[in-house]
């Protein structure tokens, strides 16, 4: 279609004006995150080309027919300042969000409404989390820290053909940068609140001529424990209470060390070797929270105190290490590449799962609710190799094949309350664990053609068939304190599901001109089957959920546009998902695996980033999302504690026996997602102002997150709308950008939002605390 030039300009004008209300602090679409929006990366006068890798090749982000946002690394370390970790990806792009309630160790991403609230240590997400070309699939794999980074690729949508590893919902990439044979470094540290400090640098260059270079990156963080324990009576577990800055705090330490081979040309070997040691808390959660009809934060509930009766302080550690092998030839219009990888890693996390003291919550006159659990992950292996044929050039027929094989294997034990209570103390039990062996098998084969049928338009369709296999065995029994197995003895203690499912996706690119492109997509992909092996430790069989199958559509315009000034980009979007997997709870508040008949959503994403004179610029993004479980047949339990319903339920209910005793049930017909915000809105700008050869920059940066449910059924309590934060930063940059030092502040006005719940508890989780501090940052070449 072709588009006169003055009808252009109008409705792109029509979009500038629509670009200066809505938000993007990181997010507009392929541009860098808002609070370093005038970033180093960009010109004096224009915002520069983003550079992409969506097609496994790079290119120019107008020329992609994917929704793919990215994040420039700057811009993600001024906004980890604070000790942010990687949820801090959550609401600075359009369409994705991320939270946690297990602490640093265990993100969960959700991209157009898309993702898993399953706790579980075995438990898959269909957002899947890509660290230099080697795919993450264990939860914790996914919480390895991004640092010394050139820039995060979020690609919306479902990627089933060139990446295929649970990718339904879409991808989240992450590409450090590479090591070069000019001698460079980069550096940024900074101190705040709560002696919060962090150090993200890296260095590198010839190692041999230019023959073979390296770089070596490094990452600290550390928080002291800042959050009071303020209960004063008696532990069953040796808990010491109470006690000053009991938790809160971590110690993140992580290296990586990169070398480059380039013997000639066509031939280049890149070698990759990280490790990670991580000790902080679980994550705390505050029991009787909220205010019984409403979604309202009682006023006394405070950040900085807990009143917990057992948990140890929550402690969590973990360490991760792997490496990986990247070779590539050259045939001559044809390029070879394999990418081998190995991950590992061990760990645990203990937590106060109640929130609060029994002793504090009597009914009767006696205690009411303990809960205490821990995972551990003994040991996993993970190993990955792909191996991929594609040509090279910029020939108007583009193609590509390869194949994917996947080998996940671990030991994961998990310990309920009774294993830590003190022996003689009522309800110690040696023997209220168990322990699991996973395995995780996956193979794809995958193929991709592009061809430019005429000047202005290009079809690209692409392949991919697809095995994931879950086996899951019990090889350690729950048993009683006297020894005696408390696991059915029906249920099966070994639990394999396979299965097998084609995808593709086919688009069409038009470049209307140099500086505007149109693309329509439509895709499938498919989430395999899951098993929930951790309801064994409260001898129950394990629970699982069939494959589930998406079919998505979108189109979508964008922009670079009056001399690289502005870049306007949108997307409309929607999708069905088939056998969506759900995870509810049962009696015990353990997650339960179900398949729904299907899910619907629809939606869109508009970014925009601006220039208007040349010390200003300005970001924005908006995400719309409607979502909605369509299953007249499946109920979830509700929020009750001893029989009684102690939230709000505001869907139909129905009451039936569950081991023994009449338990509610809400049906979740025609409920949204949890976790998958109405809408969200980012707002940002920096200026700078000439001093010198140098410059005084002042930026901020603003989030506001609409509706949303944390769980599967609709309540009065359960749900948050307006959620925001403020972000900014003061400072001063040498000429050239050499160094720069500046002053900032995370959750400026310290609020209190609500990012997850414990339902049978009433129990809250907050977002992080406001933090104050100083930055200074550098690089030389």
């Amino acid at each position: 279609m072709l588009v006169n030039r003055s009808i252009k300009n109008n409705v792109l004008l029509a979009g500038v004006a629509l670009g200066a209300m809505w938000s993007g602090a990181a997010a507009a679409q392929e541009t860098p995150a808002a609070p370093t929006a005038a970033s180093s990366a960009q010109s004096d006068d224009g915002l520069g080309e983003i550079v992409v890798t969506a097609n496994r090749r790079q290119e120019n982000q107008l020329k992609v027919p994917v929704s793919v946002a990215v994040v420039d690394g700057d811009a993600f370390r001024s906004i980890q300042a604070g000790g942010d970790d990687i949820l801090s990806i959550s609401g600075r792009v359009p369409g994705v969000y991320a939270e946690t309630t297990t602490g640093r160790i265990f993100p969960r991403f959700y991209i157009r409404g898309l993702g898993n609230i399953d706790f579980y240590l075995g438990a898959s997400q269909p957002v899947s989390i890509i660290q230099d070309d080697i795919v993450l699939e264990h939860v914790v794999m996914k919480s390895n820290p991004v640092f010394d980074n050139a820039q995060i690729e979020v690609l919306r949508g479902p990627q089933g053909t060139l990446f295929g590893r649970n990718t339904p919902a879409g991808i989240i990439k992450f590409d450090s940068i590479k090591p070069s044979f000019d001698f460079n470094g980069r550096a940024s540290a900074s101190y705040g609140s709560y002696n919060t400090v962090t150090f993200d640098g890296g260095v590198g260059g010839p190692l041999i001529g230019d023959k073979v270079a390296f770089r070596l990156s490094a990452l600290y963080q550390h928080r002291d424990d800042w959050v009071d324990n303020i209960f004063t009576g008696a532990s069953d577990d040796g808990t010491v209470t109470p006690k000053k800055k009991a938790m809160g705090g971590f110690n993140e330490r992580d290296v990586r060390l990169q070398i480059l081979a380039k013997p000639d040309d066509n031939f280049s070997v890149l070698l990759s070797g990280h490790y990670r040691d991580y000790d902080g808390t679980a994550t705390l959660f505050r029991r009787a929270g909220l205010v019984k009809g409403s979604n309202k934060i009682i006023d006394s509930v405070k950040r900085t105190e807990v009143s917990y009766d057992e948990g140890n302080d929550n402690p969590q550690a973990y360490t991760t290490y792997g490496g990986s092998a990247n070779l590539s030839y050259d045939f001559g219009g044809v390029t070879l590449t394999s990418i081998s990888g190995y991950e590992g890693l061990y760990g645990y996390s203990r937590g106060e799962t109640d929130g609060g003291a029994a002793a504090n919550f009597p009914v009767n006159g006696l205690p009411n609710g303990f809960g205490e659990s821990q995972g551990q992950v003994r040991n996993l292996d993970q190993f990955t190799e792909e191996l991929r044929l594609a040509s090279s050039g910029d020939g108007a027929f583009k193609w590509q094949i390869g194949g994917l094989y996947f080998n996940s294997a671990d030991i994961t034990d998990f310990y309920q309350r009774g294993v830590f209570l003190n022996p003689g103390t009522t309800g110690f039990n040696p023997n209220n664990w168990v322990r699991l062996r996973d395995l995780n098998h996956s193979w794809g084969a995958f193929g991709q053609v592009s061809y430019k049928v005429a000047p202005k338009l290009t079809f690209t369709l692409g392949g991919r068939l697809t095995n994931d296999t879950k086996e899951t065995r019990l090889i350690k029994l729950p048993a009683n304190a006297a020894g005696a197995s408390t696991f059915p003895v029906s249920a099966a203690r070994r639990v394999r599901l396979s299965d097998t499912q084609p995808s593709f996706d086919l688009s069409a690119l038009y470049e209307a001109s140099n500086d505007v492109s149109f693309y329509a997509r439509v895709a499938t992909g498919f989430r395999g089957p899951t098993i929930q092996g951790r309801s064994a430790v409260f001898g129950s069989a394990f629970t699982t959920a069939n494959s589930e199958k998406i079919l998505s559509g979108e189109v979508g315009f964008k922009t670079s546009l009056f001399n690289d000034t502005l870049r306007f980009n949108g997307s409309v979007f929607a999708w069905r998902m088939h056998d969506i997997q759900l995870n509810g709870n049962d009696s015990n508040g353990n997650g339960v695996l179900f398949n729904a008949d299907k899910a619907v959503a629809y939606g869109a994403e508009f970014e925009a980033d601006w220039r208007p004179v040349k010390n200003l610029t300005l970001s924005a993004g908006l995400s719309l999302l409607h979502s909605e479980i369509q299953d007249k047949r499946v109920f979830a339990q509700v929020c009750a504690l001893n029989g009684v319903v102690v939230c709000t339920v505001e869907d139909p209910t129905i009451t039936k026996p569950l081991f023994g005793a009449p338990t509610v049930f809400a049906q979740i017909n025609g409920e949204p997602l949890p976790n998958a915000p109405e809408y969200n809105v980012n707002l940002s700008a920096r200026y700078d102002q000439p001093v010198g050869d140098g410059k005084v920059f002042l930026a901020g940066d603003f989030n506001i997150q609409g509706y949303t449910q944390y769980v599967l059924y609709r309540t009065k309590e359960f749900t948050s709308n307006g959620n925001f934060e403020l972000g900014a930063k003061l400072g001063y940059a040498a000429p050239g950008d050499k160094w720069e030092i500046a002053v900032f502040a995370r959750n400026l006005t310290d609020e209190r939002n609500l990012k997850g719940v414990i339902e049978n508890y009433m129990a809250v989780v907050f977002n992080e605390p406001r933090i104050v501090g100083i930055q200074l940052s550098g690089k030389f070449r």
